[in-house]
């Protein structure tokens, strides 16, 4: 696989791109916090049993957890092309 630098890093601009690795980070912490609201009785009010919404909120913050360590390892990780 190859391992290109960024066109931000290339150019040396900064970018808008910048925002939105952000975002997929605050996105994957949303994720957890919703998996968290449904495992809690704070979600009682919803129509569904109780282990219904457990493994639905463990669904969540599994994902949440896999989104916020491929984003990490994707965008913010310092690339060693000199390890290679």
């Amino acid at each position: 696989m190859l391992n290109l630098t960024p066109t931000e890093e290339r150019l040396n601009q900064p970018s808008k791109q910048r925002f939105s690795h952000y975002f997929m980070l605050v996105m994957s912490v949303v994720y957890c916090g919703l998996g968290i609201f449904f495992w809690t009785d704070a979600a009682s009010a919803l129509t569904i049993s109780s282990t219904k919404r457990q493994l639905l909120g463990l669904v969540f913050v599994f994902y949440g957890i896999v989104r916020f360590v491929r984003t990490y390892q994707h965008h913010f990780r310092k690339r060693n092309d000199d390890a290679r």
